[in-house]
């Protein structure tokens, strides 16, 4: 097996084969070990590199808006790391963490000179009418979904207490679909400034600037997102376990849905809340917008009848999140059909994005129920 699949594929449980070679501190702590990867070991470089795999994973998603393409980068990222590794020696200022954040980075942003950025319905243009036909998908990079239990541990040692705690909001779709609208380097910044809570003189080194270059990008980063932010996602708080009325909420909504019960889930929606369906570009604001589109849906006699649904509860982006299958009429099986991330504010739901079940795999969902 070459490098590139050991990195890949290495288990966490080969880390324990380095504790006699090392002794039992902790990887990040060691130098024997940072050294031995320094100088080759391919052991040694996998297990510490995999110790920053899920941190390095959401960073990339956040500066890409991909799950799948955050994936591709930490990958090649270690591989950057590996073919490159004498020069982390040379450059001795770097932790191996740090250094893996710069190569990350830089990664990222000469992916973003050669793709549009990624964004939701509601960033290309005006609300949908309901009583107009849906658009047809729209050949458009988009914001794709974040599974909840790929956010565990986060934390690294070497991370200040602080900022150790991922903040939920910025991970939220609201805030990626934000941060998206910033320029490159804009948004770098902003995350390894206001969101990893990096000093601007190590931010300014990583991506080869001046600390004044840093303020200033910051600065306009922050008024971008302050204009393009909901109302209170701008003070960041711990990811949580969902909370009861979230969970009550949710199961109101999968259940209005299986009995088709627009009572319910007027009940459930804000007045002027927003419904997303990428692919589709059309989107529709407002609950009576939202509701009328649905009809048509939970209508056997219309063209538009989706037919029985099933739910399996979820989260996303440290939001609830529902896992929807339709029958169809005259199948035998419940198929995947989309899942809807809902913000909830206030016990009520402000927003519902709906992905298409191209992204059921990321969250270990079935296709078929």
């Amino acid at each position: 097996m070459d490098f590139t699949a050991k990195v890949g594929y290495i288990c966490m449980d080969k880390v324990s084969t380095l504790q006699p070679r090392f002794g039992h501190s902790r990887l990040g702590d060691d130098e024997a070990v940072v050294s031995a990867a320094r100088d080759g070991d391919e052991l040694a470089f996998g297990a510490l590199a995999e110790r920053y795999r899920p941190e390095l994973r959401v960073h990339c998603y956040r500066m890409l808006g991909s799950f799948e393409e955050a994936e591709d980068l930490v990958q090649e990222t270690f591989l950057r790391a590996w073919r490159s590794r004498e020069r982390f020696s040379l450059e001795g200022h770097w932790s191996f963490r740090a250094w893996l954040y710069r190569i990350a980075t830089n990664a990222c942003l000469n992916t973003l000179t050669r793709t549009p950025r990624r964004v939701l319905p509601s960033q290309l243009g005006p609300a949908g009418d309901p009583t107009r036909p849906v658009a047809p998908p729209a050949d458009q990079p988009w914001l794709q979904p974040f599974p909840d239990h790929l956010l565990e541990n986060l934390v690294s040692d070497e991370m200040e207490p602080e900022t150790a705690v991922l903040a939920k909001e910025t991970i939220e779709l609201a805030f990626l679909a934000a941060i998206q609208l910033l320029p490159p380097r804009q948004r770098a910044v902003l995350i390894l400034r206001d969101v990893l809570g990096w000093p601007t003189k190590e931010v300014a080194d990583l991506l080869d600037s001046s600390g004044a270059s840093v303020a200033s990008a910051l600065q306009r980063a922050r008024a971008t997102l302050m204009a393009h932010l909901p109302s209170r996602r701008v003070e960041w708080s711990p990811v949580a376990e969902a909370s009861a009325e979230e969970r009550a909420v949710l199961h109101r909504y999968m259940e209005a849905h299986q009995r088709a019960d627009i009572r319910t889930l007027a009940a459930l929606l804000r007045e002027d809340a927003v419904g997303t369906m990428p692919p589709t570009p059309t989107w529709y604001r407002g609950r009576a917008s939202i509701l009328a589109a649905l009809r048509s849906s939970f209508d056997p006699g219309s063209e538009g009848f989706i037919g029985d649904l099933r739910f399996i509860a979820t989260r996303a982006n440290a939001q609830p999140a529902a896992a929807c299958y339709a029958k169809a009429p005259g199948d035998s099986r419940f198929r995947a059909f989309s899942l809807d991330v809902l913000r909830i504010d206030d016990g009520q739901i402000a927003e519902i994005t709906s992905f298409t079940p191209v992204v059921f795999p990321f969250f270990e969902l079935p296709g078929e129920l």
